[in-house]
């Protein structure tokens, strides 16, 4: 049977949704099936758990600026040399550096006890012989903000926010707004010190969470610190007396002077357009009680891992998959804000990217911010990582992460990829961070998620719409 020809009309339509379509960015079927085979490819594959490893074992705790700095940063290097990346360098970042030497504390009055807890990062010391003082208590972040600071004046403000438990980690938002803006709240009222229950989802281990706080002035800075879960409860206890309770700290720490570390970068070069780079990566300083495996240790194996993959196949990928194994993330993303710093004018060069710092736990969501005509190359890229268990959620942006976020804020087209962080605020900056935590499956899919996109965006026929302020406003940060 033959059909009518076609109106006017009707041609018109179908020429102008072809010109539509050309505009789109999109994955050759090819570059699909080779990152299928890479997906499936990863899932058996030991390079991530092996450099992971190697990387705890070898090196250990990373504080930024501390003894295993250079250490990591050599580490870095002759990693990405023996998986046999064609460019590897590095790039200077400069930042404070904070020592920690000793710490401990104890509740001296009404009931004597002995408090587990951990100095925060930027804290600095108390005085010789210790600093004593009564608490004053609050529940969360809104109160201690609306409190008298005739109350506060001289005293050691306990702020007393638990954290709960999610797959998407979300209450370590108001969890590390208490450790952040919290001492510098205090302080600001006049508080001699400050006491957090810890930014962590444990109940039942005797462990402390360290971390940032918000202080750069160290003159307008104050002891500040972390009690572990029991020792918090412990508190609480006393204080539910109705007695005055007064609690000595002992912090041997503080600013010391700066520090100019760097950021160690490995590149698979491209090989028709080298100057184009898809970006991955992880920081690879750690807080030093454990010893980094999962935060970020994970993320830096991740990314080194997917990359090696992309390498091993039997033609070079057409852009650059670039690894980034950012300094200092801990103490104010110190290497990330250089990295953008260094590369804004290059901004549209960056097809797409994202770094992984969320643990090793599955990767179970994807979602991106790029421009329109790019929306069904992340349809395609989400397509192959759906057999992973990742769903892709269109509505929400993507970040980039905690690092590359920088240069997403720059304009760079990003991806999340969200894992699962059911358990990772049990362990994350404590001794506990160590590798143990990782499942070298669950690791896997990680890899097998980062190569197989990574390739696809290297392999594209269009961009994802990186330009200088694309994405201004898009939500991420939030």
């Amino acid at each position: 049977m033959r059909h009518p020809a076609p109106t006017l009309l009707a041609t018109s339509l179908l020429l102008a949704a072809g010109a539509a379509s050309a505009a789109d960015t999109t994955i050759p079927a090819s570059a699909v099936k080779t990152a299928e085979q890479l997906r499936d490819k990863a899932l058996g594959d030991g390079t991530a758990y092996a450099v992971l490893q190697s990387l705890t074992t070898e090196v250990g705790p990373r504080l930024a600026g501390g003894p295993n700095d250079q250490r990591g940063r050599d580490w870095a290097v002759a990693k990405f040399k023996a998986l046999g990346f064609d460019k590897v360098y590095t790039e200077p970042a400069t930042y404070p550096l904070w020592v920690r030497r000793h710490e401990s504390g104890s509740i001296v009055a009404p009931f004597p006890q002995h408090l587990v807890l951990t100095a925060l990062g930027y804290s600095p010391g108390t005085p010789k012989g210790g600093l004593t003082a009564q608490v004053v208590a609050f529940d969360g972040i809104a109160a201690l903000k609306a409190a008298d600071p005739a109350t506060i004046k001289g005293r050691i403000v306990y702020v007393g926010y638990r954290m709960q438990r999610s797959q998407d980690g979300h209450d370590y938002g108001m969890g590390s707004m208490v450790r952040v803006a919290g001492p510098v709240i205090a302080a600001a009222k006049g508080a001699a010190g400050y006491l957090l229950r810890s930014a962590g989802t444990d109940a039942h281990e005797r462990i402390a969470h360290t971390g940032v706080t918000g202080f750069r002035d160290p003159a307008k800075a104050i002891p500040a610190a972390a009690l572990s879960n029991p020792d918090a409860d412990q508190l609480e206890r006393e204080l539910a007396y109705g007695k005055p309770v007064t609690v000595q700290l002992d912090l041997d720490c503080g600013v010391v002077g700066e520090y100019t570390g760097a950021n160690v970068i490995g590149e698979i070069t491209g090989r028709k357009h080298p100057e184009q780079v898809v970006a991955i990566g992880g920081h690879l300083d750690s807080w030093d009680p454990g010893t980094g495996a999962i935060d970020d240790g994970a993320g830096v194996a991740i990314s080194m891992a997917a990359a090696k993959l992309i390498h091993d196949l039997p033609q070079r990928p057409d852009r650059t998959i670039r690894v980034i194994a950012f300094a200092n993330e801990e103490m104010g993303l110190w290497g990330a804000r250089a990295y953008a710093d260094r590369h804004a004018k290059e901004v549209t060069d960056f097809m797409l990217g994202t770094d992984s710092d969320l643990g090793a736990g599955k990767v179970y969501r994807i979602s991106a911010s790029v421009k329109p005509e790019a929306r069904h190359a992340i349809e395609q890229i989400a397509d192959v990582l759906k057999p992973l268990g990742v769903a892709y959620d269109p509505g929400r942006p993507g970040g980039g992460g905690s690092d590359l976020g920088a240069m997403h804020a720059k304009g760079m087209a990003a991806l999340t990829l969200d894992q699962d962080a059911t358990h990772y605020f049990d362990w994350h900056h404590t001794s506990n961070d160590t590798l143990d935590k990782v499942d070298p499956k669950e690791l896997a899919q990680n890899v097998a998620a980062y190569a197989a996109w990574s390739y696809m965006a290297a392999q594209a026929d269009g961009d994802f719409g990186s330009a200088s302020g694309a994405f201004k406003g898009d939500g991420a940060e939030e």
